[in-house]
């Protein structure tokens, strides 16, 4: 995580939501066995870099891409999960309106980020397909670091899933 902290552009971009006290709660909270904090940081800052080589709007996709899981639900058990996964796209972004001031491309981001679990919520950007696509890259990542001993999945064999997976949507 250094690498992304030590990335002055970038922490110049998304320094505000950091140091804000109701997004700093997410550090607390479970995500793909490490903290939503830590997700939502690869997350923005992986979809900022392909951002910038893409030439899109790098600061917006960096900001929303941070606040994409700006939920503040500690996900417990099995059917707070799958309520979560339904509700929290609308609750991030609701959360991000209320602390910061965000444009609608942000909001596009933040609230199709979930496409295709959420098939009726299609991205609307190239910069939302970015971070969708990376959330999920990121989320392989993190579910095969973290569990892959304990589901007998080794991490190659997870991307290569991840990717076809991915591949379909491309």
């Amino acid at each position: 995580m250094n690498y992304i902290l030590n990335d002055e552009e970038y922490i110049g971009i998304v320094k505000n939501i950091l140091e804000n006290d109701n997004f700093k709660k997410i550090d607390n909270l479970s995500h793909h066995g490490t903290s939503r904090l830590n997700h939502s940081l690869r997350v923005s800052y992986f979809s900022y870099k392909l951002s910038k080589l893409l030439h899109l709007d790098k600061r917006k996709v960096a900001r929303a891409g941070l606040l994409h899981d700006f939920f503040l639900t500690n996900i417990t058990d099995n059917k707070t999960k799958l309520v979560s996964v339904f509700k929290h796209s609308k609750e991030a972004v609701t959360n991000a309106d209320n602390n910061f001031i965000i444009s609608e491309l942000e909001k596009d981001i933040i609230v199709s980020h979930m496409f295709p679990v959420m098939p009726f919520i299609l991205p609307k950007y190239a910069e939302s397909w970015v971070v969708n696509i990376v959330d999920k890259t990121v989320a392989i990542y993190e579910f095969a670091e973290n569990y892959g001993n304990t589901c007998a999945v080794k991490f190659r064999n997870a991307l290569v899933i991840g990717a076809l997976f991915i591949g379909r949507f491309i």
